[in-house]
């Protein structure tokens, strides 16, 4: 079964520009106040992903009308001049740039009664919760399991202090939650936590004006994620609602407040997604070249736009304008620099310091990060376990972080990241590639917030290059390898040498060579050490052992188990560091390497490469027979054209090199150019 990953090579630099999805947490709450108030109102550049389609999915199954280009209406479009086309994009403009037209309801959905399923959406959930407990209606909430994990009783016990009706149909505190009509209870006062989250106290203040009364709320503790508050109180202001407030302490929204649509809503591109970007240039990215993120700006009303503060103190050169920022490395060739910050104010944003530190020098430490236990995962615990497999130092605690720089003792190193269905863990360690080659599980998890961020990341960020060159046994491939690999300074792959170690680990096992899963277990846990004389099996020099011809019909037999080529592949990949890589096998440019930035068939006529192999097994003493020689090539040749997983092929987009007439030192020279033509 073919695994769900992306594996990321070593990223050398990054540059360029990119237009912002639209903010997720602006797209769910314009779309619920559009709901909720009198008049239509478009609303542009909204996010299309799975975290808004679960908003729509239920606002839709609440009887609110929303119509996008191409369904039958006609309003009008942005200044771009673009052409609509069905599902809101506007081709001609930005990318993301789309409208929805959305007819409100003034305050009472037509569907008085449903059940909604809001999957993981925490901003969905938790802002639905609060504004039905006034719809006047019955309802059943529900999401994936981890959302039932997910607290939400201090939210309730502020809706219940204000007339609603709430029951937890199964743990106290947590979803899923029956809802009934309320019984509003006028000129309340009511009280809620500050310090578990910010959404809480949003919600509550978007349901408030629909009981028709003044209502104050009264935060207790200190509160956190400041700047998602401020973000919803302009909003509910956009649409009509003014809320009083005394600091972060006590807000009022007064009797008979209820929303109005503004007409038209354009929808910020999402900070928190800008900083995977601007980290990108902050690492990668020289002042000539910087990564520019355009939909935010100066003005932005996200609290997540100050993530560029913190770039700025840890010393990368970072650029703001009205509707843009740039980030690249620090000025003068010097590195960043490690930081203590309180992340109050950029909570989401902060999980891409956590790896950006990685790239500093000094410890970086992030505070008040309390709320990232209680998100799509637990963030604190699952960022320390993943920075763990890298080799980096750790510390954590109930609210914070802090990380310590790799250093010769401590070095990064390749690893298989989980996310935990967690889109942000996915993105955040994309950075980590700028030190190591990595595998990233389930990186469709993305596709809550930004479908296709992995296709933006390679768009932006450049991969050290690579030599891919493959071609039958005895052909060649590797002496002009490593000469090409010895010439440019790159790593060398011998992808043959990890198929040979496989088999003679078999063998010292036990193991026959056909038993497909015993192999694969034996690849997987490979202890290997390359080195400049040789290689190392379980601490045995095993240089000369794989080379003898028992054992290279081994490797042809094991290479062709699907199962043995998939365990391999990842070992494979992470000899994709910088500089750049020469890799030689069978399937280089096909499978392990098809971005390769040159990929090469090298090869030579059967008689040929059996003369070849037949001068070598005389050099070392070896029995040999030409014609045995070449029948067993010619073998291995049907065998390898044939497997079924990866077979030796010529791909299209490969330079064929023949070596019948040509001597190594020719061959290596015609690699060379043809890189250097490529470069």
């Amino acid at each position: 079964m073919k695994m769900n990953f992306i594996d990321l090579p070593q990223m050398i630099s990054a540059s360029g520009s990119m237009t912002l999805p639209g903010s997720k947490s602006i797209s769910n709450r314009a779309l619920l106040l559009a709901a909720l108030a009198e008049g239509e109102t478009q609303l542009r550049a909204l996010l299309d992903s799975d975290d808004t389609a679960r908003m729509r999915e239920a606002l839709a199954v609440l009887g609110v009308t929303m119509l996008a280009a191409g369904e039958g209406n006609s309003p009008p479009f942005p200044s771009c001049g673009g052409v609509p086309r069905r599902g809101g994009v506007v081709e001609g403009c930005p990318e993301g740039v789309g409208w929805l037209q959305v007819t409100g309801c003034a305050g009472r959905f037509p569907v008085q009664q449903a059940e909604l399923f809001l999957g993981n959406a925490g901003t969905a959930f938790r802002s639905l919760a609060a504004v039905l407990a006034f719809a006047g209606g019955e309802y059943v909430l529900k999401g994936v399991p981890r959302m039932h994990e997910r607290p939400i009783g201090d939210l309730v016990d502020a809706l219940k202090a204000c007339g609603a009706s709430i029951n937890f149909l199964e743990n106290e505190g947590f979803p899923p939650l029956l809802i009934r009509p309320a019984v509003i209870r006028p000129d309340s006062v009511v009280k809620i936590r500050g310090d578990v989250s910010s959404q809480f106290l949003s919600g509550l203040l978007m349901a408030l004006p629909l009981t028709g009364t003044q209502t104050t709320v009264e935060v207790e503790g200190e509160l956190i994620s400041k700047p998602y508050v401020d973000m919803t109180l302009n909003l509910m202001a956009r649409f009509g609602v003014t809320v009083e407030r005394e600091g972060w302490r006590a807000f009022s929204v007064p009797a008979g407040a209820c929303y109005r649509s503004p007409g038209v809503y354009q929808v910020e591109g999402d900070a928190s997604s800008a900083s995977y970007f601007l980290a990108l240039g902050a690492i990668g990215a020289s002042a000539e070249r910087p990564v520019r993120v355009e939909g935010v700006g100066k003005n932005a009303i996200q609290g997540d736009v100050r993530f560029a503060d913190a770039l700025a103190a840890m010393g990368a050169t970072v650029e703001t304008g009205e509707n843009w920022i740039s980030a690249a490395r620090p000025a003068a060739g010097k590195p960043l620099t490690g930081i203590h910050l309180d992340c109050n104010h950029i909570p989401d944003a902060a999980m891409t310091l956590a790896v950006a530190a990685l790239f500093a020098q000094g410890e970086t430490t992030l505070t008040n990060i309390g709320s990232w236990r209680v998100k799509e995962t637990d963030r604190i615990a699952a960022m320390a376990t993943e920075l763990r497999k890298l080799n980096v130092r750790v510390e954590e605690g109930v609210d914070f972080l802090k990380i310590a720089p790799p250093d010769v003792t401590h070095p990064l190193k390749p690893a298989v990241i989980d996310t935990y269905d967690d889109h942000r863990m996915a993105m955040c360690f994309s950075l980590a590639s700028f030190g190591v080659p990595l595998r990233i599980r389930d990186p469709g998890c993305v596709a809550k917030t930004f479908p296709d961020y992995f296709d933006r990341f390679k768009a932006i960020a450049r991969p050290a290059p690579v030599i891919a060159i493959d071609g039958p046994t005895a052909s060649g491939k590797g002496a002009v390898s490593a000469r090409v690999a010895r010439s440019l300074g790159f790593h060398y792959l011998d992808s043959g040498a990890l198929y040979r170690l496989t088999a003679l680990a078999a063998r010292k096992a036990g193991v026959d060579w056909t038993d497909e899963a015993s192999v694969a277990a034996i690849a997987a846990r490979l202890d290997v050490v390359f080195h400049a004389d040789g290689v190392r099996l379980n601490g045995e020099e095993v240089g000369e052992a794989i080379r003898n011809e028992e054992i290279s019909s081994g490797a042809s037999k094991v290479a062709a188990l699907p199962a043995v080529r998939e365990a391999l592949l990842f070992r494979q990949r992470t000899f994709h560091r910088a500089p750049g890589l020469v890799g030689d096998g069978r399937d280089m440019g096909s499978v392990v390497f098809p971005g390769a930035q040159l990929k090469v068939f090298l090869t030579a006529s059967p008689a040929v490469r059996a003369e070849r192999r037949f001068r070598q097994l005389l050099e070392r003493n070896e029995p040999a027979e030409p014609d045995a020689i070449q029948a067993d090539l010619e073998a291995r040749d049907a065998r390898d054209r044939t497997r079924p997983v990866a077979p030796l092929r010529q791909e299209p987009d490969a330079l064929l090199l023949g070596t019948d007439h040509l001597g190594i030192n020719e061959a290596v020279a015609t690699v060379l150019g043809w890189f250097s033509a490529r470069n």
